[in-house]
């Protein structure tokens, strides 16, 4: 099998993660290129349904970054995105699959060494754990079948 790389979806808010993601790039600040930031208005715009498409699309990983706890531009959105990742967590590990593949991380605009650092030890993570039974690339020709 070739070398693994996996496919990692970030959903970032739009005040702080993404400009975070965008600080690290200006800082030049390395960190995997297998991260897809998908800019929201909010974290708390992320749904249980567009993590697990995330998946269905064939993410190895997810995760969600939003502002510091207390900080949200739209007041508590933060706060409502971290049950729901827990609650994809758990809804993984229902179904056989290892819920370490989804996170949510705070982190502010002024965070661009934290936004690589996340971006580094979640792949790593990612790596450990292998491909994702779902992403059809890396599945054993029999199981494609299915």
């Amino acid at each position: 099998m070739e070398e693994f790389e996996p496919i990692i979806v970030a959903f970032c808010c739009h005040y702080c993660a993404y400009g975070a993601a965008d600080l690290a790039g200006s800082m030049r600040l390395n960190y995997p290129t297998n991260i897809r930031v998908i800019r929201l208005p909010c974290s708390g715009k992320v749904t249980p349904v567009f993590i697990l498409r995330a998946f269905e699309k064939g993410a190895d990983g997810v995760y969600v970054a939003g502002c510091m706890e207390g900080d949200c531009h739209f007041i508590h959105g933060n706060l409502v995105s971290k049950p729901r990742v827990l609650y994809v967590k758990k809804l993984l590990q229902e179904v056989g699959l290892e819920p370490e593949r989804v996170d949510f991380f705070n982190m502010s605009a002024a965070m661009g060494p934290r936004f690589a650092e996340v971006a580094r030890e979640f792949t790593e993570r990612i790596k450990q754990l292998g491909p994702s039974p779902l992403n059809k690339k890396y599945r054993k020709k029999s199981d494609q079948a299915a």
